[in-house]
């Protein structure tokens, strides 16, 4: 597969069948019905992988935003991975980001009339946005990253796939990143392939599609990246990126998230000079690195801009020490998605019908 970021650590494939046998166990107990399921009685739909690490779930969860707020009131539920708080929290507008998670916070802050809730118990979460005064009058409810918590059964279940890290030549964690095999794709109603290149040609469509082998009832979609202009972090102010190829600026690209090669591939597009400084995913920005990246920049050599990622931008903003030099060209990269192969409507009209009927 072309740009292939697989690794596989075969010394740990002994673990990875140990691991198999838990994650198939867990899915007998709920495919025998031991373990139950719940539907509700309100639009769900779930968006999830199969792999640990970035396969572009926010952007794809802020399409669906896009997609369906014009006309239902919309909730996104998480888990809230990483954050410094339990139970079930609803976000407001002055929620601090410790308290739900970069992500959440992220789709708050960019979506404020959507409710945004944290619940590491879904069950608990959706009944209560559906019970809460301040949320019941929620038509549809989004799950981030809920392929693998079977005990809500969505109405549509989404799988997304990194174009990068396809299933198929992947193996079970720790060997590989695989949260549970590759054959539980069958849950799946749509499927959507993610980051591909925008280039992408007929045949490499066919190679895709016949690697995944799905079933009749699943949808199978590609999407990749389209990016706005680079927004200033501590200063209002943009830049378009074809602004750093123009004059050859050299780029530190500091990032905390599952998946820094692809994002570094992305940067290299419009860059001809990147710097990579790379935290693990959801990193909580300490003083020490707070230096680290000062000092990064302060050795950059010149035209030079510092890149982060909206998930990455809450952490570092909320953090103190920055040199001036960080404070005025430090840059958020935005990403929204695109369907591509002329696929788009199909797919809105399959989610909007959905939502209707079930509404």
């Amino acid at each position: 597969m072309e740009g292939n970021l697989i690794k596989i650590n075969e010394w740990l494939l002994p673990l990875s069948w140990l691991y198999g046998m838990g994650s198939d166990f867990r899915n007998m107990l709920f495919n025998t019905g031991i373990l139950s399921s719940k539907t509700y009685d309100i639009p769900i739909i779930s968006v999830g992988n199969i792999t640990a690490g970035g396969t572009g779930k926010t952007p794809h969860i802020e399409y669906l935003i896009r997609l369906l707020s014009k006309d239902y009131k919309v909730a996104v539920l998480s888990r809230g991975y990483k954050r410094r708080s339990r139970g079930y929290v609803l976000a407001q507008a002055d929620t601090p980001m410790e308290k739900i998670g970069d992500e959440p916070w992220q789709i708050k802050e960019k979506f404020p009339q959507v409710y945004v809730a944290v619940d590491t118990n879904r069950r608990h979460g959706i009944e209560k946005l559906m019970t809460d005064q301040k949320t019941r009058d929620v038509q549809v409810i989004l799950l981030d990253d809920a392929y693998q918590h079977r005990y809500v059964t969505p109405g549509i279940n989404i799988l997304l796939i990194d174009y990068h890290r396809m299933i198929t030549e992947d193996r079970l964690l720790p060997a590989g990143r695989l949260r549970e095999r590759v054959s539980n794709k069958i849950r799946a109603n749509m499927v959507i392939v993610t980051k591909c290149p925008r280039n992408l040609t007929p045949i490499g469509y066919r190679v895709v599609q016949q690697a995944l082998h799905l079933k009749p009832y699943q949808s199978l979609f590609f999407s990749t990246f389209k990016y706005g202009n680079l927004k200033k972090l501590f200063t209002n102010g943009e830049m378009p990126l074809e602004q750093i190829r123009k004059d050859s600026m050299h780029v530190l690209l500091v990032t905390g998230i599952g998946n820094p090669q692809q994002m570094e591939q992305d940067m290299r597009k419009f860059a001809q000079y990147v710097t990579p400084l790379s935290y693990s995913d959801h990193h909580y920005f300490t003083p020490q690195n707070v230096e680290e990246i000062n000092n990064a920049a302060l050795k950059m050599p010149k035209p030079m801009i510092i890149v982060t990622t909206e998930k990455d931008a809450p952490r570092l903003k909320n953090m103190q020490g920055f040199n001036e030099v960080v404070r005025d060209n430090l840059f958020v990269f935005p990403i929204e998605i695109e369907i591509l192969k002329e696929k788009e409507t199909t797919l809105n009209e399959q989610i909007i019908n959905y939502v209707h009927k079930n509404s």
